[in-house]
């Protein structure tokens, strides 16, 4: 596996650098040899925060931890990642599983990870009408309503758009590409 470190306000050190490939090389064994890992370290209120992104041909596995110490939140960036993984394989496994080319693929994952992951179970379903607006519309809607996003349709495009509240507090726009 390959490591594309970054450091953003944040120094890193060698031995974090081997702390990080030792953490995260514990589900190395789940992922395909050719894998890339691009870590980043930065600092948010004086604590330090990890975001490991590694894109798969089919998924993206993320985490992003903030913690009191670098090492705990390298510990819980493996953790979740690993999680991230195991699941996602016990779902290729359920769907394929009569397929025999993809048994092989899978044939070291089925030891790791014989966990239960629960149903997804989908609790309401909603029905309402996409009034056109423009985007600074929908995010005045969205506010009014207490929502951390809004689906709307575009007034100008006459395409149905998401707007949603981001982390750090501004606002993103999704826009469908067909």
């Amino acid at each position: 596996m390959k490591y594309t470190f970054t450091g953003r306000n944040f120094n890193i050190s060698e031995e974090l650098k081997a702390k990080t490939q030792l953490k995260i090389g514990k589900i190395e064994k789940l992922l395909p040899p050719d894998a890339e890992a691009a870590v980043t370290f930065s600092t948010i209120k004086q604590k330090p925060r990890i975001e490991v992104t590694i894109p798969l041909k089919k998924r993206i596995l993320r985490a992003e931890v903030t913690a009191d110490t670098s090492l705990a939140a390298l510990d819980d960036v493996a953790d979740v990642l690993e999680k991230q993984m195991i699941k996602y394989k016990n779902r290729l496994r359920d769907k394929y599983k009569r397929d025999a080319s993809f048994k092989d693929e899978l044939q070291n994952v089925e030891s790791v990870a014989d966990t239960e992951e629960p149903e997804i179970f989908i609790d309401r379903n909603k029905h309402f009408s996409l009034k056109p607006m423009d985007a600074e519309e929908a995010v005045m809607e969205m506010e009014m309503l207490g929502h951390s996003f809004y689906v709307f349709r575009n007034g100008t495009t006459d395409v149905v758009n998401v707007v949603y509240k981001r982390n750090n507090g501004s606002y993103g726009l999704i826009e469908p590409e067909y």
